[in-house]
């Protein structure tokens, strides 16, 4: 099959491109391939591929396994009627990991968008659903219709271009007796055409095309698109309006997540990954972050009042760009060190239904709940580059905001990093996530690392071969600047050829040459077997960064997999750092996290039952089904305490071919409460000798731990004991845990 690139500008984008940000990018890399064109989503806007072979009526998502890295695609086809009718369990792998359980338990939201529908829809009418999910904003405005005593002016067109989406909507709405009722269309809402598919143009549109930063999944070219040619004049809409607003804070912790430079001058290790040049070249990417920050709330220092950046009218076309300039009026002294942005949807036109993401410090008396903990939508988080930037009460600073077609951007006065980012077409700078470029600038970590190399290279011969199996810059420039002799290969494939270019730009400052680096392209495990290859000394990987990009802890050892490859060519005594890893669990109350993964039953009125399962339901699951184990920056799951101490169930060891592993333990919880799942990681022993560990528990914010909600939530006491058993599948790298408290 052949794959062509053309130049594409990006098309209006449906709701179903929710899953680009709540689908783990490791786990199912979103590529949907139908009608000719093959969207890949993922990375912040659509790219069409034209493609041979294509059916109208079929689908194609590539799936990959994260410990062998390979590749596979899935093809989904839209059955006929009764074939639906069948669990397809091979979609429940696909949607488990998403947040549409989490929006469907969003009480909160169903009950504002029946409301407003309930109140914009007083007579017949034509209206169209885009992105339509399981169909629930659809069945409320057939009942709605049906209540304002709809004839065949009657209609409701629902579009959701995710095929297996669109097959449980089906099922939906056959189970609620809503399928002669709601027309469904397996497209993109820009693949609509009045006439061919639409009757009529539509008099409303319902749809919830939003994500944390409200324009990243598509709502400005959707809603264009639709105005243009999909819409009446004057059509109604819900939501109505929706506004953004911000707030500048102060937070330490907010500032290691993305100032590298400062926090390794403080490490004082003499390592140096952002030496001190005129231009920092390792960054997070300019773009806004969604997080959890009533986390943090104990930490934030609130530096000015929140203040209106941009409002977007549903009921009429968006402009692709537009700015927002204003003076702020500093409430404290103090550095700011973000932007913390947040949205508020207005859903009538009157002005009395309102859904607000505000973070808790915002008074909730106009906008209700706002202390609700959902996962599905967060506040967002704008970094100031550098240090921050020094702000005086009653001192006006300006304040300027952005926006394009799908993300905002905002500067501030003294702001003289912003200029950094127009140098992407530099080779030497790097783009790594906030949560990286902590780990990086964390002083324990580093030293944890640095004392770990450097005994291990002691221990080794004089010009050791190093291989770091991923693109661990920490790990490259410590092999090479702690050993003066030391050859060391090194991953550079995901930093799309920029590695080399950067090893170059910071050796000086790190007392290396480039002559003894090697950064390949391709992964190491495609070094050759044979005997012109150099036995490999000391093997290196920093597997467990990949956990904030979605992907369970376990999932993590694909450098386990190449160390197993690479195994010929390892030296009799070779060093593998990491040498373990530890499987740890921990049983913990997590309320919030339970109630938004439970089992749906009816929502507004309509029953959704039949999506449990598909949909990865948690809690509340019949004793026959499994919950999904899902990843989770567990620190940031609302309202959360440990009930046990921590237990290990299993190792990982590294110094010996990839194999399955098992364990079977027993905890005791410690403390009284109601214990909703167990919380897993692992902790990486870095040397032989078991004294270099680095924890990924839910006390360090960097790294994501797998969570394994239970059936039921479950009252125990301190002595109440809990069997725990757990297997490790070598073939696919899933870990399958059991629970049981005995009777």
């Amino acid at each position: 099959m052949l794959i062509f690139l053309p130049a594409f500008t990006p098309p209006a984008i449906s709701a179903s491109n929710l899953l680009r940000h709540v689908l783990s990018p490791f786990r199912s890399y979103l590529s949907f391939y139908r009608s000719e064109q093959l969207t890949r989503t993922g990375s912040g806007e659509d790219r069409a591929m034209s493609c041979l072979g294509a059916s109208p009526n079929r689908a194609f998502q590539l799936q990959q396994n994260p410990l062998t890295g390979k590749s596979e695609w899935i093809v989904i086809e839209e059955d006929d009627a009764h074939a639906e009718e069948e669990a397809p369990v091979a979609y429940s792998s696909l949607l488990a990991s998403t947040s549409y359980i989490d929006m469907l338990n969003d009480c909160r939201r169903n009950r504002a968008f029946r409301l407003a529908i309930q109140k914009t829809v007083t007579a017949p009418c034509h209206v169209l659903d885009i992105g339509a999910g399981t169909g629930l904003l659809s069945m409320m405005v057939a009942r709605a219709m049906k209540e304002s005593g709809g004839g065949r002016e009657a209609k409701v067109s629902a579009c959701e271009s995710y095929l297996p989406m669109g097959k449980l909507m089906r099922r939906v709405l056959r189970a609620n007796g809503m399928e002669t009722k709601v027309k469904l269309f397996h497209k993109r809402s820009d693949e609509l055409q009045v006439g061919v598919d639409l009757d009529s143009r539509a008099s409303m549109l319902v749809s919830e095309i939003l994500d944390s930063e409200l324009l990243g999944e598509g709502l400005i070219p959707t809603l264009q698109h639709a105005h243009d040619m999909l819409l009446t004049t004057n059509a109604k809409t819900v939501p109505y309006r929706a506004t953004i607003y911000g707030q500048l804070v102060e937070s330490a912790f907010l500032w290691k997540l993305h100032d590298l430079h400062s926090n390794e001058v403080r490490a004082s290790d003499g390592i140096r990954l952002s030496p001190d040049c005129s231009e920092k070249i390792i960054h997070v990417k300019p773009q806004q972050y969604a997080m959890h920050i009533n986390s943090l709330c104990s930490e934030i220092r609130l530096l000015s009042e929140l203040f209106k950046i941009f409002e977007f009218d549903f009921w009429k076309r968006p402009d692709s760009y537009g700015e927002s300039e204003m003076w702020l009026k500093p409430i404290e002294d103090g550095t700011v060190h973000a932007v913390v942005t947040w949205w508020v949807l207005q859903l009538d036109g009157e002005g009395s239904i309102f859904y607000s993401t505000a973070p808790n410090w915002i008074d909730t008396s106009k906008f209700e709940g706002v202390d609700y903990w959902c996962d599905h939508w967060k506040q967002c988080i704008w970094f100031i580059p550098g240090e921050g930037l020094p702000i005086f009460k009653d001192t006006n600073i300006p304040f300027k905001a952005v926006h394009n077609a799908t993300n905002i951007s905002y500067f501030l006065r003294g702001d003289k990093d912003t200029a950094i980012y127009s140098f992407s077409s530099v080779d030497c700078h790097l783009f790594l996530s906030p949560e990286r470029l902590g780990i990086y600038g964390e002083k324990d970590i580093r030293s944890a690392f640095l004392t770990a190399v450097k005994n291990a290279l002691q221990r080794l011969k004089v010009s050791p071969l190093c291989v770091v199996a991923d693109d661990s810059i920490l790990l490259t420039i410590l092999a090479a600047s702690l050993s003066k002799t030391s050859k060391i290969i090194s991953s550079g494939h995901g930093f799309q050829g920029k590695g080399y270019a950067y090893l170059q730009a910071i050796s000086g400052a790190n007392g290396f040459s480039m002559d003894r680096i090697q950064v390949l392209s391709k992964r190491v495990s495609t070094l050759p077997l044979d005997d012109s290859q150099r036995k490999i000394d000391m093997f290196m990987a920093e597997p467990f960064y990949y956990g904030k990009e979605g992907m369970l802890p376990w999932q993590n050892l694909l450098f386990w997999k190449h160390r197993t490859i690479l195994d010929p060519i390892l030296s009799k005594d070779a060093v593998i750092l990491p040498s373990k890893g530890i499987l740890k669990v921990c049983g913990m109350y997590l309320p919030d996290l339970w109630r938004s993964r439970r089992c749906l039953e009816e929502i507004e009125g309509f029953d959704h039952s039949i999506a449990n399962e598909i949909l990865g339901a948690c809690g509340n699951l019949p004793c026959s089904l499994r919950g999904t184990c899902l990843p989770y920056f567990v620190w940031q799951c609302g309202e959360i305490k440990e009930l046990s101490d921590v237990f290990s169930i299993m190792d990982f060891k590294f110094s010996e071919p990839l194999h399955e592993c098992h364990g079977k333990i027993s905890i005791k919880f410690s403390k009284p409460g109601i214990c909703h799942g167990l919380v897993l990681w692992i902790d990486w022993v870095l040397d032989e000798e078991n004294s270099i560990v680095i924890s990924t528990g839910p006390v360090n914010r960097y790294w994501k731990q797998g969570v394994n909600l239970l059936s039921k939530p479950v009252g125990v006491d301190v002595g109440t004991s809990m069997e725990i058993q757990a297997s490790f599948d070598a073939s696919n790298g899933e870990l399958t845990v059991d629970s049981l408290f005995p009777l």
